[in-house]
């Protein structure tokens, strides 16, 4: 009879097939076990038709793979720690020394100082172009641009760009585009058939996407996901995410499963709440301007209207103020500091509502001429009654501005 030791290690015991649950199953692996020699040499993960090793893949990853090609439409997709590794995933994959890439000006802050950063260092030169201009775009694109990121709405301020004339722009002059998709959560708006219905598919290469916010739904989990239709495509970011080690805990993707399906009742309610809050500053005197797509005033109201209100028609659950100038930094930073059901820190998308103000002016390269002049905040509305979110917004002015 075995030792104790080696009888519970290889136990014989197998539990039936056939057990069926709401949820998927939860696989942790490191060690994948081969049946022979021969799979082990054979067995192939890049189409996930075997496993081969945990960071290859498992059950749990490939079940959450491909929920979220359904989620955005696309085809193949790879996960990573966070939606920043997302967005390196894409440039390791597709940048070498003399590429060059170009951002929008109101991007995701840490795409562009990983473009002023490392990119920079192994000779990968970078440009801002205005995103609410698309001739901007067509003048800057140069024989060395490579990749073209496109952001909507933009990050912080909120603008919603031509997305579908930069993306025609970009094809027309054979340049790859890669789309941050966080804010439309693959909900809002289908970022490989911008033009549904209307001639052939209109759509980005590369949608990126931080699980983090809406898909999580928590706030407790770190995760991002880079997804494509064009499979030569997909195979270049598949293997540099294999070659950088990248890979995610089975319990975050399990999280993330279990969330999925109630993405679409949470996204409708953040969006819902965000635009009852954004209509009621619109009649404080303290904003000088309010920023979200969907108010008719709010930049590019007309591009988000043209892309999104054919499908949902979401607008997630952020928006942005901008205080009259009247105000000095320390009486907004009183206001973030009285409010008591906004909590002060980043990243969104969780049930909590948070706040957080921003140097705008140290964000972007010039002041952009369709923003009012003052100190930005920016509100993620999370899944508290409206009614005390108002409330709380309220006292917050009326104690620290008044």
């Amino acid at each position: 009879m075995a030792e104790l030791s080696t009888a519970l290690i290889h136990h014989p015991y197998v539990p039936p097939a056939g057990f069926a649950a709401p949820q998927p199953g939860v696989f942790k692996a490191s060690t994948v076990l081969f049946p022979n020699v021969a799979a082990m040499r054979n067995f192939e993960w890049k189409d996930k038709t075997a496993y081969t090793y945990g960071l290859h893949g498992t059950p749990t990853t490939y079940m959450l793979e491909e929920r979220l090609c359904t989620l955005e439409g696309g085809l193949q997709c790879v996960l990573v720690p966070s939606g920043l590794a997302a967005i390196a995933n894409v440039a390791l994959s597709l940048l070498r020394t003399g590429d060059e890439v170009l951002i929008p000006d109101n991007a995701y802050g840490p795409n562009k100082v990983l473009a002023e950063g490392e990119l920079k260092s192994w000779g990968i030169t970078h440009r801002f172009y205005d995103p609410m201009n698309p001739q901007d775009l067509a003048a800057k694109i140069s024989p060395q641009t490579r990749l073209v990121w496109l952001e909507a709405a933009g990050s912080v301020t909120l603008e919603f760009p031509d997305l579908c004339e930069m993306v025609r722009v970009c094809k027309s002059r054979g340049v790859l585009t890669a789309l941050d998709n966080t804010w439309g959560a693959g909900l809002a708006f289908a970022p490989f058939d911008l033009t549904p219905g209307v001639g052939p598919a209109l759509g980005v290469d590369i949608s990126v996407h931080a699980l983090t916010k809406y898909p999580s739904g928590g706030g407790d989990v770190l995760m991002g996901s880079v997804i494509t239709r064009d499979a030569s495509l997909h195979m270049k970011l598949k293997l540099t995410h294999m070659r950088l080690g990248l890979g995610v805990g089975a319990n975050d993707a399990e999280a993330v499963l279990r969330a999925l399906p109630s993405l679409a009742l949470r996204y409708k309610a953040h969006d819902e709440a965000a635009r009852e809050l954004a209509r009621w500053c619109q009649t404080r005197s303290e904003f000088a301007q309010v920023l979200h797509p969907a108010l008719p005033d709010s930049p590019g109201h007309a591009h988000w209207r043209a892309v999104c209100q054919p499908g949902s028609g979401g607008a997630a659950g952020l928006f942005s103020v901008i205080f009259h100038p009247r105000y000095g930094q320390a009486r907004i930073d009183a206001f973030c500091d009285r409010l008591k059901l906004f909590g002060i820190g980043y990243s969104w998308g969780g049930p909590m509502s948070l706040v957080v103000p921003y140097e705008l002016a140290s964000m972007r390269s010039v002041w952009p001429p369709h923003l009012e002049q003052g100190t930005l905040v920016r509100f993620s509305v999370g899944l508290e009654a409206v009614a005390d979110l108002q409330a709380d917004l309220n006292q917050a002015l009326q104690a620290a501005l008044t």
